[in-house]
């Protein structure tokens, strides 16, 4: 099992606050079934910056601290890069990390509160460059929440979405609980992460919310969610099938053949 997102790596950000930690985090995820994992401190969302080399240099001390505490954890240096008008400069800077060494698939994140107006420009201006965004955790967006169609929108133009375990599960409460199934229902995700955090609130729930997934949806619509995020720390094409409009939510049109 792979987790895309997480905040893990010690120190940097509103995660783990120190190497002990982290260890012992690192240790939950592996007892979850997690062997490879994206690093993806916070970056340059107002409140944090981590820049890619330091990223790199903190990533391999911790794997160093990983194999000698004989934790069976592999893990890669990344960034949630949050959406700001100097993105495409910082990626121009090569201060940006990708989820895989093909500089394909990019942790993005948007404000918790709103869809910027930019974010469809800003979106198109990295698509041009060959860089797919991989939206992050969706479903606790107010912006999408308020208007689907912008989620769907951005699936249909080519954007990947990454939602977040504990929301499938419930931990962010029964409001987006309900967008995340019908997130999903709607063909508009692709992949589960964790975004932990710490041990209480914001852990992994990964083992558990590929259970409800496999129990609601079927064993292979589960196994694709797992294969996609290896697609994406590989560079490779993620699957999707039908997608349509959120059920409940303005237009119910569907849209077949995509990807």
């Amino acid at each position: 099992m792979i987790d895309l997102h997480c905040h893990i790596l010690p120190g940097v950000d509103d995660g783990s606050p120190d190497m002990e930690t982290s260890l012992r985090l690192a240790q939950v995820a592996v007892d979850q079934g997690i062997t490879h994992m994206l690093l993806t401190p916070h970056h340059m969302d107002g409140q944090y910056v981590n820049h890619k080399a330091a990223v790199m240099t903190k990533t391999e001390a911790f794997q160093n601290a990983l194999d000698k505490s004989q934790i069976r954890l592999t893990v890669f240096p990344g960034q949630e890069v949050h959406i700001t008008g100097e993105l495409l400069q910082a990626i121009d800077q090569n201060d940006v990390l990708f989820a895989d060494e093909g500089s394909r698939y990019l942790i993005l994140e948007l404000p918790h509160n709103e869809v910027p107006e930019y974010t469809s420009k800003m979106l198109f201006g990295l698509q041009s460059r060959g860089i797919t965004p991989v939206l992050v955790h969706p479903e606790r967006n107010q912006g999408f929440m308020q208007d689907p169609d912008k989620l769907y929108e951005f699936v249909s133009q080519g954007c990947v979405t990454q939602l977040t375990a504990s929301s499938y599960v419930g931990v962010f409460g029964e409001h987006v609980q309900k967008f995340t199934e019908q997130i999903i229902d709607a063909g508009l995700g692709c992949v589960f992460a964790s975004d932990a955090h710490n041990f209480k609130g914001r852990n992994f729930k990964m083992t558990q919310a590929f259970e409800k997934l496999e129990k609601e949806k079927g064993v292979r619509f589960a196994e694709t969610y797992k294969e996609n995020a290896k697609s994406i720390i590989n560079g490779d094409d993620v699957i999707f099938g039908e997608i349509h409009h959120v059920q409940g939510k303005k237009r119910k049109k569907k849209l077949w053949g995509l990807f």
